[in-house]
């Protein structure tokens, strides 16, 4: 079956149908991992964007039941240049067609990935949407549809609290291994849209690990009153969040140990005052250099956001920069200089990604230790 990808500009993609039939819209992102598409799949922060894999060829290895990041994929949409019908390995249930089918998300693919993908960074990334149906309505969803501003963690994040028990998979031939640092020791997880391999990591250096919705009061953390406190990742415009929830964020904060990622990160942002802007096209992929400003190393990152905070807001309202992205400057992380709190704008756990950076799980924890 044939599909097009329109682009709010006017620029049209004709295809074939993988996934779902229908129509869809969402901003158009590109992610230039080479791997992991089932992880970025299943990852509850893409909700509200059509995901572009700049990798030609996805689907090889199929998709299986232990790599999901969340109970299902949140993209709104998905693009690739080949998806294979061919699934070789050992682990792989269903192809990616019949993943996208089963799951009710619409895909394309047979169009120039490479094309879209220098239109995106040229202009930013964009609204647009994919349909096997009529264009001319896709137009009009395309020009309805608005995501910044707007509220999307009510879509993923969780209905009642729950106990996260699960620790890492490994394969056997790691070459490190995550050291326990802390013991009997409670995480209150925020959850804006938390990935699982984040919730492995926190059980793996030793926290018992709590998840809660991300409408929680400070009242209730209170009640629980946790060692720490974990502010998740998440989908969107984290300005979209009322004010009201944001004063809640900054008591709990101020209370507790506090460690946040990617828009967690944003979050604690918000709750000090610090402006958050929205990049040109983001940062979404498995490559992504970033420097430790107190040691001096860099490291090869996974990311996945279209925001960031703004460096010399942060160094005004009382933080100090401890990363910082050597493509193009921006923070990827500080910290409180009087406060415990720590957050990171990339993914430490990886899923899918380098792992250079999951030592930053042992550094939370160290801090927990020591407040």
């Amino acid at each position: 079956m044939k599909a097009i990808l329109m682009l709010e500009n006017g620029e049209i993609f004709e295809g074939i149908s993988i996934g779902a039939e229908g129509s869809i819209v969402g901003e158009v992102v590109f992610n230039t991992a080479m791997s992991g598409y089932q992880e970025i799949l299943t990852d509850p922060s893409y909700k509200g964007q059509i995901v572009t894999m700049t990798y030609p060829q996805i689907g090889n290895y199929g998709f299986n039941m232990d790599d999901n990041e969340s109970i299902k994929p949140f993209v709104e949409g998905f693009v690739v240049k080949e998806a294979s019908r061919i699934v070789s390995n050992f682990r792989g249930k269903e192809s990616l067609d019949e993943f996208l089918k089963r799951n009710n998300i619409i895909g394309i693919e047979n169009i120039d990935t490479r094309k879209l993908t220098k239109i995106l960074r040229n202009r930013g990334s964009m609204i647009g949407g994919i349909t096997t149906q009529d264009p001319e309505k896709l137009k009009q969803m395309i020009d309805e549809f608005e995501i910044v501003g707007r509220d999307l963690v009510k879509f993923v994040t969780t209905d009642k609290p729950y106990q996260f028990k699960e620790k890492l998979f490994r394969f056997g031939f790691e070459k490190r291994k995550i050291k326990q640092i802390v013991e009997n020791k409670r995480v209150a997880v925020i959850d804006f849209g938390v990935k699982r391999n984040i919730l492995r990591y926190q059980c793996e250096v030793g926290f018992d690990v709590y998840v809660f919705g991300a409408y929680t009061k400070y009242q209730q953390i209170e009640e629980f009153n946790p060692d720490a406190v974990f502010l998740s990742n998440g989908p969107g415009d984290p300005r979209g969040l009322d004010e009201t929830w944001i004063k809640e964020y900054r008591k709990i904060i101020e209370r507790y140990p506090t460690f946040g990622i990617c828009f967690g990160h944003q979050i604690i942002a918000r709750a000090f005052n610090i402006k958050i802007y929205k990049m040109k096209f983001g940062h979404h992929g498995g490559n992504h250099p970033v420097e430790d400003l107190e040691s001096g190393d860099i490291f090869v990152t996974a990311q996945n956001h279209n925001y960031a905070a703004d460096e010399k807001d942060s160094l005004e309202k009382g933080f100090k920069i401890t990363y910082k992205n050597l493509n193009d400057g921006s923070v990827e992380g500080f910290m409180h200089k009087e406060l415990p709190i720590m957050s990171v704008q990339y993914h430490p756990e990886a899923s899918p990604g380098p792992h250079d950076a999951e030592y930053i799980f042992e550094k939370f924890a160290e801090m927990v230790n020591n407040s």
